[in-house]
């Protein structure tokens, strides 16, 4: 059986949050800001919480060392009537999160000189955005996923004209959402769901008939209490 509630919430701020407004933010942080306890069920340093409903099982705590490093781009792009985020929706056939709408990005190679250069590369490959395009503000916490990533997300302003050119493999559209809408925290919503006796916590943000869930809506989530008003 699954269950959803709403974060009814609001930060009125969000929609006139400005590129240096985060650029702001996100110095605070640092340049690898990590959250490690996953101990914590507030922490919205994970894809899911699955808490025991069944005596004597315990809940998911994946091992930090254990995880593989991966890094996404979250694209800001600029427009007139304020700041938009550029997210793709992966193809129906792949092995991995099919149909989801994701970032932009992937697991890091040997090659890779650091998470940025990873975000980068992949988000060339996959919709044709080449590294020179982004302007790079900063990290924000990084998120482990059920599968054992650990997400390093790179938010970077997108440098305009830009057509995307997406990978017909992996990448099904490329479209825009506004950043104000996904930050706003009365579009947050939290469901849950009983899997093998456990139950199971996710994000989920409804835009239009898409619905942004799982880490791409966790890591918003986080992205959103950043630029909560102090």
């Amino acid at each position: 059986m699954e269950q959803s509630a709403v974060l009814c919430s609001r930060h009125d701020g969000l929609a006139g949050v400005t590129v240096s407004d985060i650029a702001a933010r996100l110095a605070r942080l640092g340049s690898s800001p990590i959250l490690s306890d996953l101990g914590v069920s507030d922490a919205l340093n994970r894809e899911a919480d699955l808490l025991s409903v069944t005596p004597g099982r315990e809940g998911w705590r994946p091992s930090v060392d254990k995880t593989q490093p991966a890094g996404v781009l979250v694209p800001l792009v600029e427009r007139d009537g304020g700041l938009s985020l550029l997210l793709t929706r992966r193809t129906d056939h792949l092995h991995h999160h099919a149909g989801q709408i994701s970032f932009p990005g992937g697991r890091k190679e040997e090659a890779d000189p650091d998470i940025t250069a990873t975000a980068l590369r992949e988000t060339e490959e996959e919709i044709g955005l080449p590294p020179a395009a982004v302007r790079v503000l900063g990290v924000l916490p990084q998120y482990v996923t059920i599968s054992a990533y650990a997400i390093t997300p790179v938010v970077g302003v997108v440098t305009q004209p830009f057509s995307p050119r997406p990978d017909p493999f992996e990448v099904a559209d490329v479209f825009e959402v506004p950043l104000a809408h996904v930050l706003d925290p009365a579009h947050h919503q939290r469901h849950f769901r009983e899997e093998n006796g456990r139950r199971r916590g996710y994000y989920a943000i409804p835009y239009g008939d898409r619905l942004i869930w799982g880490a791409t809506a966790g890591i918003l989530v986080n992205f959103s209490r950043l630029m909560a008003p102090a």
